[in-house]
């Protein structure tokens, strides 16, 4: 008998009772949708129904077709789709390319490349390539919604206007002269009242200001500009609805095999491109949300792709616009406060409400309004940050050439043009090396920046030869690459000056980087972080002999410290001190300055060059640091390393316990207190950080003490701990063990350890109140300059924790990898 199959053959039908004193089996699980869910979606749908009919007017499409459109993205990519809080819908991004295709195939054919584009979004979430599609430069994409932006601004600010706009951008800045002669006054005047209403809205002051923007700009400017419309009795083109017994469906595609192919390769990447990137930008808006991190979970974005897919097969068989995520819509998602999907499929459900009985209500809306509101739309995606960043990185270049290929020949034409010259300018900047030469108190330098490639070897060579015979050298290597061609060249040209009685000196960016290696006088294996394993370095007690083998490997021998590939005018490699490299005269005895003496060398040798112009910088325009971080004394919390902050980002306060006393009772010791005036009334810090840690020796202090006992300087310090003390259930007197409740502040996710934990997480509460009685620190809350922060490191687990309030109470939640504040 196979070992698969039920040893009783009736086993298969054996009823399965619940164990007497367990509780009954529970009833299918019912439906609920959270509160904040529905607010949300009534939020969002505010803002979708007009974008969406202004989107569809942009386009040229019935304006059916834009609800349709919505409707779908809602509750279809809501349902299927990868991001949960994504909301997605007719997007101004793909107004461009939609208008061309109704253009050149008609409105059902459109409808017939949205199906296929949807097909082929499903093959690519099948094939699992969406990862792959970020792999386009942010210069490209920002490039092409720049461009889209553009020419959405042009053609809507004819039928601002009062006119009709053209078939492509250089034809509406021609016709644009003659649309300005002949304006009309009343489209001009609800446009601009509807662009006022939509700058202002959101800049309303005072208290009421507060209530009101909370309703979305959008809605209230075209509902406004309706409204005065109507009052006036202007008369102006509408929205026209016609009865949805006539809504155009999706029909056979009908042209030239190729074009269609292109129409839906160009379809495809616009929906699929401007998704993937929307749940990026999602999951970093979530991230930023105290509270939700744990709740939502990270985009799949494959499963996104399978949804967005499965949406544009619906919406184009519909007779809708094609669907992409849209980034208004989610950030207004995120903001009023989603919790689940559910928000964006209950959006969906309220403007197929809309669309089958306000019909009415949407008839009054204004032509020119929607137009003005689109064109607003299309202006926002022309972003000057984004336009700053790609400066500061050099790619301003693809940005303007994708964004020029967009406006003047076409979305896919313009995306290739831009992932043409980025390519070209990636090879550029591999092909371009600096190299240059100059003496400095008789020392050569030979500085090479970028690549160094054989393309490159000709030009090293010649300035390698610049350097005199018997002249000390340096040759500073400020790139991350060396081919073989150019390492022979370095080494060749090494040896022979070596030769002739010169001395070189190889520098990289990395350890490592040498031409010639170092003497084996000390066996040390010390790398860049055997300084924080207290370095452990092992010592021979004698010099091997000659001709033994080396003890350590050659990648070793490259992380010697000291080991800078220096040789004597002999040309032979220069002894180490057998003290260690970088020894200076008293730095001697185990564990003492010899330890001391290494780093600082290391640090001259391979973190100095890095750092110069940075610190040169900072020495210039004097300390700027962003915060205040309040931490204890202890050795393992290293707040540079948890933090990934730099010289100039963090004005650092360490003290035993971080502790801050209370105004008036520092007792001779104001230094703390000095440190927060002159952070927050001089720096002008924009936050402070109190930052408690695992195994704290303090804490375990404070829980060991004993009444009376002599009152030495750390017992009197730790007196300023006492209050926290007295805020644990059971802690004062306890042995680190006893007494722990639940009370007070917890970690999210798992009880506190002990009570020595729990005496961590409360002390640091109780320092941010003692915080707020400073004098500086309250007028600086009160006037909203300054935030509150506090944190909890457990070394162990190398594992940081956020101070963040819920219904609970005061919790320390964990920071992720993939959490992003923005």
């Amino acid at each position: 008998m196979s070992a698969c199959v039920p040893a009783h053959a009736d086993s298969a039908r054996t009823e399965h009772v619940h164990p007497p004193h367990s509780p009954p089996p529970r009833g299918p699980r019912r439906f609920r949708v959270a509160g904040a869910d529905v607010s949300a979606s009534i939020a969002v749908f505010l803002i979708a129904l007009p974008l969406s009919l202004g989107i569809a007017l942009a386009t040229g499409a019935p304006l059916q077709a834009g609800l349709v459109a919505a409707a779908v993205g809602g509750i279809v990519a809501g349902r299927l789709g990868g991001c949960p809080l994504q909301v997605s819908g007719p997007a101004a991004g793909l107004t461009v390319v939609t208008a061309d295709l109704i253009q050149q195939y008609g409105w059902r054919t459109t409808c017939a490349i949205t199906v296929l584009a949807g097909l082929a979004q499903l093959g690519l979430g099948c094939l699992r390539v969406a990862r792959s599609a970020l792999a386009v430069s942010p210069a490209i994409v920002h490039g092409m919604l720049a461009g889209i932006g553009v020419t959405i601004a042009v053609a809507q600010l004819h039928i601002v206007l009062g006119g009709t706009p053209q078939s492509s951008v250089p034809d509406n800045l021609v016709a644009l002269p003659a649309q300005l002669a002949n304006l009309r006054p009343a489209d001009l005047a609800v446009s601009a009242l509807t662009l006022s209403l939509l700058s202002l809205w959101p800049r309303l002051p005072g208290r009421a200001g507060q209530l009101l923007g909370k309703l979305p700009a959008a809605l209230i400017a075209v509902a406004g500009a309706t409204a005065v419309a109507a009052v006036a009795g202007l008369r102006l083109p509408k929205v026209d609805l016609p009865s949805w017994s006539s809504h155009a469906l999706a029909t056979l595609p009908e042209g030239p095999v190729l074009g269609l192919v292109a129409a839906v390769l160009t379809t495809t990447l616009v929906c699929s491109v401007q998704s993937l990137l929307g749940a990026v930008a999602v999951d970093k808006l979530v991230a930023a949300r105290p509270g939700l991190t744990g709740r939502v979970k990270r985009s799949d974005l494959d499963r996104e792709l399978l949804g967005q897919g499965a949406a544009n097969i619906v919406s184009g068989s519909l007779g809708g616009l094609p669907i992409a995520g849209v980034a208004v819509r989610s950030t207004a998602n995120v903001a009023a406060g989603a919790v689940s999907r559910n928000s964006t499929m209950l959006h969906g459900g309220l403007v197929v409400i809309a669309a089958l009985l306000l019909v009415p209500a949407l008839e009054l809306i204004p032509l020119a309004s929607l137009a003005a509101l689109v064109m607003a739309v299309g202006l926002k995606m022309i972003s000057l940050n984004h336009i700053r960043t790609v400066t500061r990185h050099r790619e301003v270049l693809v940005y303007a050439v994708t964004t020029a290929g967009v406006v003047f020949l076409g979305v896919l034409e313009g995306v290739a043009l831009g992932i043409a010259v980025a390519v070209g300018v990636a090879l550029h900047r591999l092909t371009r090396t600096r190299i240059t030469h100059d003496e400095t108190e008789g020392v050569h330098h030979v500085h090479v920046r970028g690549q160094l490639t054989f393309l490159a070897v000709p030009r090293l060579s010649r300035v390698l030869h610049q350097v005199p015979h018997g002249a000390d050298a340096v040759v500073e290597l400020d790139g991350s690459f060396m081919d073989h061609a150019a390492f022979e060249t370095l080494q060749d040209w090494q040896k022979t000056h070596t030769a002739h009685g010169g001395a070189v000196d190889v520098t990289g960016r990395r350890p490592g980087t040498r031409i010639s290696e170092p003497a084996d006088t000390d066996n040390c294996r010390c790398r860049p972080w055997t300084p924080w394993r207290n370095h452990q370095c092992e010592r021979p007690p004698t010099a091997p002999p000659a001709g033994a083998a080396r003890p350590d490997s050659a990648g070793d021998a490259d992380a010697v410290a000291g080991a800078s590939g220096r040789t004597d005018r002999a040309g032979r490699v220069a002894q180490a001190d057998p003290a260690g490299p970088g020894r200076t005269e008293g730095a001697d005895g185990p564990g003492g300055g010899r330890e001391l003496a290494r780093g600082i060398s290391a640090f001259q040798r391979n973190t100095a060059p890095l750092m110069r112009g940075e610190l040169a910088r900072l020495a210039r325009e004097g300390q700027q640091p962003s915060q205040l971080f309040l931490t204890c004394a202890d050795s393992r919390v290293v707040t540079s390393m948890i933090t990934s902050s730099g010289p100039g980002d963090l004005f650092v306060v360490r003290n035993v316990g971080n502790l801050v006393p209370l105004p008036g009772e520092e007792g001779g010791d104001d230094s703390v207190a000095a440190a927060i005036e002159y952070a927050v009334e001089v720096l002008k810090v924009r936050s402070i950080t109190v930052c408690g840690h695992s195994g704290c020796g303090a804490m375990q202090a404070l829980l060991s003490a004993e009444p009376g006992g002599a009152q030495t300087p750390l017992r009197r310090w730790l007196r300023h701990g006492l209050p926290s003390l007295s805020r644990v259930p059971g802690g004062a007197g306890a042995d680190g063990a006893d007494g722990y409740t639940d009370a007070g502040p917890r970690l999210a996710g798992r009880p506190a350890a002990d009570t020595a934990e729990q005496l961590s997480l409360v002390n640091v509460v109780q320092q941010l109140e003692h915080l707020r009685a400073h004098e500086s620190v309250s007028r600086a809350l009160r006037a909203g300059d300054l935030e509150l922060h506090g944190m909890y490191f457990h070394v162990g687990e190398a594992q940081a924790y956020l101070l963040a309030e819920d219904d609970g109470g005061a919790v320390f939640r964990r920071v992720l990898e993939t959490d992003v504040t923005v």
